[in-house]
């Protein structure tokens, strides 16, 4: 079942009728779908495929040499080329003659045991790029990889692409698309648990309940997801320990750095570095109040669902899931399901907003969204809004998100109401958004207020979904 990445999917149609030579860097985390994504786009189309493994040269040559083989009728298959520039150069040979995709997935991997496959690519993309019709897609999970060695100015092939796709895991909708018999509410909490990486979201099943469903992953020790986390970052980083110690810091409720540096038991300048490549990796999140700059109100949160999930609940529960006691780990974890979600709902809300500005429905045309957190001057009390977008010179949007199973009562819109105020724009739109609905009080005031929105979970759902 292939799910979504239209727009990808179109882009690389696109470069590939121009039936001229395309050069396509293609990178993304691991488990992100971009091999889904390949696959799919050749399957229709003449097209070498070779995926690199972590071995020496001579390796990872002959299992080049092979798939140019079993694409090419007219060699035997058991033919090893000399180099990776003899077997490129009759790649780029055959590309004359027809139009023909060259894809070299986990690029890292060969480019790192050849050093010398960059620069022969450059001297054959400049030798070949005018008379070639080669579609070459080189792709990479290693994203610093990458971006420092492939996109970076100062790499061999600067210049040479036509085009880039960084591939990120599916939002709310998308993810909603893989699943027909999970309830609304279900979704939400799924998409929650392990956001939107295809693989992960794969491991759902929406003929189980959720419980059932981390029962059988999370609190099971023969699943993958079990110690997924632990083994992505033993790929990607040198000291997964000190990484570890810092996103469990975060996910339990360390924000800032002076409490991420005191709860891992290193220096500031130490937790600062790590971060920085935690973020990198799109695992962690650097937030600052919404149109303020970087300051000491700078907080960190975990920037992907599924490590925000495992990293809350799984190392405090890990004897007891090791131990079998899947029960007594989900008897733990249940309870504190709803002020989890928070975040996610809020998340959630944000794609809704982003949705109905693209369609030409909302009543501020913002060009980002966030949250703000500051000092009410009035009370000298610290207060935050969800979310926050702002159209210049003096329109604005404010919302509020409440995953609780009680109705949302006036109380909560005369909040928003109130901390919008400390923000003095002529213009304000208020976005109440509810899991379950609001109190008749609630509707009256938004009735009277004029400028008030109220946004069911199912509301929201129907819309993004529409």
């Amino acid at each position: 079942m292939f799910i979504g990445r239209e727009r990808e999917l179109e882009s690389l149609n696109r470069l590939y009728q121009s039936d001229q030579f395309e050069f396509t860097v293609i990178y993304g985390r691991r488990r992100v779908g971009k091999t889904a994504l390949i696959s799919r786009f050749i399957q229709d189309k003449k097209a070498i495929y070779f995926m690199g493994v972590e071995s020496n040269s001579r390796q990872n040559l002959e299992n080049f040499s092979r798939n140019i083989m079993e694409y090419s009728v007219n060699a035997q298959a058991e033919t090893i080329f000399s180099s990776f520039q003899a077997a490129l150069e009759y790649v780029f040979q055959l590309s004359q003659k027809e139009r023909l995709i060259l894809v070299i997935d986990e690029y890292p991997y060969v480019a790192r045991s050849s050093k010398s496959l960059a620069s022969t690519l450059q001297l054959l993309i400049d030798q070949y790029k005018d008379s070639s019709r080669l579609m070459l897609i080189l792709c990479g999970s290693s994203m610093s990889y990458m971006e420092d060695h492939v996109l970076a100015y100062k790499a061999p092939l600067y210049g040479r692409r036509t085009a880039q796709m960084k591939i990120l895991p599916f939002d709310f909708e998308e993810a909603c698309r893989c699943f027909k018999n999970f309830s609304d509410e279900e979704k939400a909490l799924i998409y929650g648990i392990v956001g939107g990486t295809p693989q992960y979201l794969l491991q759902m099943n929406d003929r189980m309940s959720v419980e059932d469903n981390i029962k059988n992953t999370f609190l099971n020790p023969t699943s993958f997801l079990f110690e997924e986390p632990e083994n992505l970052l033993k790929q990607e980083v040198r000291e997964p320990a000190l990484y570890n110690a810092i996103i469990t810091a975060i996910a339990t409720g360390a924000s800032r750095m002076a409490e991420i540096s005191s709860k891992v038991g290193e220096p500031t300048s130490v937790c600062a570095a790590y971060l920085n490549n935690l973020i990198s990796l799109g695992l962690v999140q650097k937030e600052t109040p919404y149109r303020e700059k970087a300051s000491r109100k700078s907080i960190y949160h975990i920037d992907d669902n599924m490590f925000r999930f495992w990293y809350r609940f799984i190392p405090a529960n890990s004897s007891i899931i090791a131990r079998g006691a899947a029960d007594l780990a989900w008897k733990r974890i249940e309870p504190n399901l709803s002020d989890y979600m928070g975040k996610v709902f809020e998340e959630i809300c944000r794609q809704y907003l982003w949705k109905l500005l693209l369609k030409g429905m909302s009543p501020v045309e913002f060009c980002d969204l966030g949250r703000w957190w500051g000092t009410d001057a009035s009370t000298h009390s610290q207060t935050e809004i969800d979310i926050m977008g702002v159209q210049e010179p003096d329109t604005a949007l404010f919302g509020e998100c409440k995953w609780t199973n009680e109705k949302v009562n006036q109380g909560v819109l005369e909040k928003l109401i109130y901390r919008s105020s400390l923000f003095h724009y002529s213009h304000k739109y208020l976005y109440l958004f509810a899991k379950n609905g609001f109190t008749e009080g609630c509707m009256n005031t938004a009735g009277k207020a004029g400028n008030v929105f109220l946004v069911s979970y199912a509301d929201l759902l129907r819309f993004l979904l529409s």
